[in-house]
């Protein structure tokens, strides 16, 4: 059988200089990928001039816990990770958020990394492009997930999982009026509708053609 090489991102090799603090662990077994046979662990250290965040996911074999993949990420220090267990892909199989940092508008913009539990091959595959998308949830009404980038006006982008990545396909914008934006596969952008007499902002939409608020649905 052959090992399991960890995944890592990028991190400075002066975090690894002296030895670093642990500041927050979290456990679950409950809540991520199969109940009670899956396990997540989530490690915020200090080090001397940065914080990072190790994530370890594991699969439950011959009632013994295989490590299935491991994380690295930088992570800022205004926040704790705090972790969320939700399903983005309505598979009825929890993925899990952690808060990375906070962007534009402190407090309105929440940075997550977003890792999707693949059953497929048992493992967590993480999101590489997730921090791009603020505030995200997951929409219902569209099977996809929606965004809240908030900024001097507010966008909500509508988002399908592709491999590794979050593909927008659509944009409600609140800024000088309303557009709505499609987008291709290829990125490329076409407005459908644009109201200019809008001037309501920070409303977060949950359908895009027509527009309509979460609380109008």
């Amino acid at each position: 059988m052959q090992p399991i090489v960890p995944v890592f991102d990028t991190v400075q090799i002066d975090t690894l200089r002296a030895e670093p603090l642990l500041e927050e662990f979290y456990v679950d077994s409950l809540n991520v990928g199969r109940k009670s046979f899956n396990k997540v662990e989530i490690s915020k250290y200090r080090a001397i001039d940065s914080m990072y965040v190790i994530i370890k996911f594991y699969s439950k074999q011959h009632s013994r816990w295989k490590l299935k993949n491991e994380f690295r990420f930088e992570k800022d220090g205004i926040r704790g990770c705090e972790p969320q267990f939700t399903d983005f892909n309505n598979d009825k199989l929890n993925d899990i958020t952690y808060v990375a940092n906070v962007a534009a508008r402190p407090g309105s913009n929440e940075m997550r990394r977003l890792f999707i539990y693949d059953v497929r091959d048992d493992k967590l595959v993480s999101m590489k492009n997730s921090l791009d998308y603020p505030n995200m949830l997951y929409n219902k009404k569209l099977n996809c997930i929606d965004a809240l980038q908030v900024y001097g006006g507010c966008s909500t982008v509508f988002l399908k999982i592709s491999g590794d990545s979050l593909r927008p396909f659509a944009e409600v914008e609140l800024h000088f009026g309303l557009t709505v934006t499609t987008y291709d596969k290829k990125g490329r952008a076409k407005i459908i509708f644009r109201d200019t007499t809008k001037k309501a902002a920070f409303i977060r939409y949950q359908t895009f053609n027509p527009p309509k608020p979460y609380q109008d649905n």
